[in-house]
């Protein structure tokens, strides 16, 4: 099967972001956010898209974000927080290498303030957050080949729970030690 080498799924603030752009790099393979390429073809912020045309537009921006990236990207992918949301994205990913990157509420206070510049996070943003993951999380679940913890931890220890639950192989060359450990020369 073609695609993504990865595929990252998980809440708003889990470190999408971050763990893709370093798990890419650990890969030597290209990184891609649908979330920065709606961005970047509305030339605008997702919270102004959601104001100025609502959640149901900003789903088909995103679900078609998502059909363009697994169909043209290869390397590591993370979509939007709510992109599982849509019955077709989550058939578009059966079978995928997919990971669930999850988080509790506090972590998610302790990373984004659960601030309103989310705008799903606009009142009562803890509230709303729990609701949200309860709503999200089986479906994350669904997609999901495997399910990493990010509670407590570095990036980089993100980075390699990814890569020891998928199995993937380093390229050539990589002396990157997993976290914790020593290099040896």
């Amino acid at each position: 099967m073609s695609g993504p080498l990865v595929v990252l799924v998980g809440p708003m603030g889990v470190g999408k972001s971050t763990v893709g752009e370093l798990l890419a790099e650990r890969l030597g393979a290209a990184y891609r956010d649908t979330d920065a390429d709606i961005v970047a073809a509305e030339n605008r912020t997702i919270a102004d898209i959601f104001v100025d045309e609502g959640e149901d537009h900003f789903r088909a921006l995103e679900r078609a974000a998502v059909r363009d990236a697994v169909a043209g990207h290869t390397g590591v992918l993370s979509l939007g927080g709510g992109a599982v949301l849509d019955p077709s994205t989550r058939a578009l990913l059966a079978g995928r290498p997919v990971v669930y990157l999850s988080m509790d509420v506090d972590e998610a206070v302790k990373r984004v303030g659960l601030n309103t510049a989310r705008p799903l996070l606009a009142v009562n943003p803890r509230r709303q957050w729990r609701e949200l993951m309860e709503a999200r999380r089986p479906l994350y679940t669904e997609v999901a080949r495997t399910v990493v913890a990010t509670d407590d931890r570095v990036p980089e220890e993100v980075v390699q729970a990814v890569l020891d639950a998928l199995e993937l192989p380093l390229p050539a060359g990589d002396t990157t030690p997993p976290h914790g450990q020593e290099k040896t020369v």
